[in-house]
């Protein structure tokens, strides 16, 4: 993607301009919640909601787990999401161990729930393998259950993509072009998988426009408190951490304070840099907790809706 003289201006003020100072708060924010398995786990998620609803984020998605094992507890998430706050929830879903009539069954339940966007995926199976066998009578690839989502009801669909190419795709233009199937299915939009420097989302971004991919393509930004759990992530997604973020953190295993701090200055400069290049929209991996997400929205300008409106009075 080539910018235009005012975004390369833009881009020059932003990157001129001390820290984050004078950012109109434009960009639109999404989160990313994963369904609770205790009481405990629940306050910690339904805390994270309150702290993050003021920032009127487009939507929240919740995850499901491998082999549609959290099913219940996704929908009971997500409709309590719908129902108790004034967030637009997502619920995802996948293609997992599920006939097309059961998925046409959940989809219904979430219809009827008010729910009304879905984060289709193929879904990993539960297995160590990591090998997707398609149910007999079920959806066999992403872009079928986008297919079979639409005919459904008239979901709003985000899907996922991959800037470091899907570990099972052939090559990394297999799997944009499998990409672009499953927008031509009718998916909105597509959300990334995580990852840690601006080029690789820019160098993505590019080869998915030319390969005629015009839809909305938003960065996943996962703030990172925990180095050796991203690590282990990392390697199961095929992302690519950089040397430089494993000396940042090296050392900080017992001090979870100044760990806190980095992470953030790592993830809020990855969002500079990618909001100087024109992204506006921003998805955050939150795993439950608001401190980070919430400290890297405020640097991007976001303020809370009643105090914003309050200053533009």
């Amino acid at each position: 993607m080539i910018l235009s003289l005012s975004q390369m201006a833009e881009s020059r003020r932003a990157l001129d301009t001390p820290l984050f100072a004078g950012l109109s708060g434009d960009a639109e924010i999404s989160f990313e919640f994963f369904p609770p398995k205790t009481e405990k786990m629940e306050e910690q998620l339904w805390d994270s909601v309150v702290t993050l609803e003021p920032l009127a984020p487009r939507f929240v998605s919740v995850t499901y787990g491998a082999g549609g094992t959290t099913r219940e507890r996704t929908h009971n998430t997500v409709a309590r999401i719908a129902k108790e706050t004034s967030i637009p929830a997502a619920a995802h879903l996948t293609c997992v161990d599920a006939s097309r009539a059961e998925i046409d069954e959940i989809a219904d339940a979430y219809w009827q729930a008010g729910v009304r966007h879905i984060v289709a995926l193929r879904g990993d199976p539960p297995g160590t393998d990591g090998t997707f066998v398609p149910h007999p009578q079920g959806y066999a690839s992403a872009a079928e259950l986008v297919e079979g989502l639409r005919k459904r009801h008239a979901f709003e669909i985000s899907v996922s993509a991959y800037p470091e190419t899907h570990p099972q795709a052939t090559s990394a233009q297999t799997d944009i072009d499998f990409l672009k199937r499953k927008l031509d299915a009718g998916a909105s939009r597509a959300i990334t998988q995580f990852f840690f420097e601006p080029e690789t989302y820019f160098r993505f971004r590019d080869a998915a426009a030319a390969s005629g991919i015009n839809a909305e393509i938003v960065p996943g930004i996962m703030p990172v408190s925990n180095f050796g759990a991203i690590q282990r992530m990392s390697t199961m997604t095929g992302t690519a951490i950089p040397e430089w973020m494993a000396h940042l953190f090296d050392g900080l295993d017992d001090h979870p304070p100044a760990r806190q701090l980095v992470a953030a200055t790592i993830a809020a400069e990855l969002c500079r840099r990618l909001y100087a290049g024109g992204v506006r929209h921003f998805h955050f991996y939150t795993l439950n907790r608001a401190e980070l997400s919430y400290a890297i929205c405020h640097l991007l300008g976001k303020r809370p809706v009643a105090l914003a409106q309050e200053q533009a009075a």
